[in-house]
């Protein structure tokens, strides 16, 4: 390999890397908003900042991007709500969670580490990694 080509290579990792965050937050948050509308019919900015840790005007920029990603929509006097699209990517979020904390799991993590670390990983595995924790999980089965 060339050193051109290991910095080009090095370069698309890290730029995978930073797509990855930016995605995680938006999964984070539409992950969040579904668990707030399926616990009490809407989700309300004040209630996604609480729930997130974070400022309601953060939370509202959160909000702002959502609806610019086409991923949630707001209605004047009622709360933020999931687009189709939305919702699709707080379920995909939702199954990768549970995949991640499982081979956590099987690897012999306590629960309350596993929980914790899936947040931070659910985001930045591959589809093929994801696959292969898949086929793991199933032959321990």
């Amino acid at each position: 390999m060339t050193e051109d080509s290991a910095q080009t290579d090095q370069a698309e990792r890290f730029n995978q890397a930073r797509t990855a965050q930016s995605m995680a937050l938006l999964e984070d948050y539409t992950e969040m908003i579904d668990d707030l509308i399926s616990e009490h019919g809407e989700a309300r900015v004040t209630d996604i900042a609480r729930q997130m840790g974070v400022t309601h005007p953060t939370a509202a920029k959160a909000v702002a991007r959502l609806k610019r990603e086409g991923l949630a929509v707001s209605r004047p006097y009622r709360g933020v709500f999931l687009t189709d699209e939305g919702a699709a990517m707080a379920e995909r979020v939702r199954v990768r969670h549970r995949i991640v904390v499982d081979v956590l799991l099987a690897l012999g993590v306590p629960a309350d580490a596993a929980e914790l670390d899936a947040e931070g990983l659910e985001h930045h595995v591959s589809e093929t990694t994801l696959a292969a924790f898949e086929d793991f999980l199933r032959r321990q089965g």
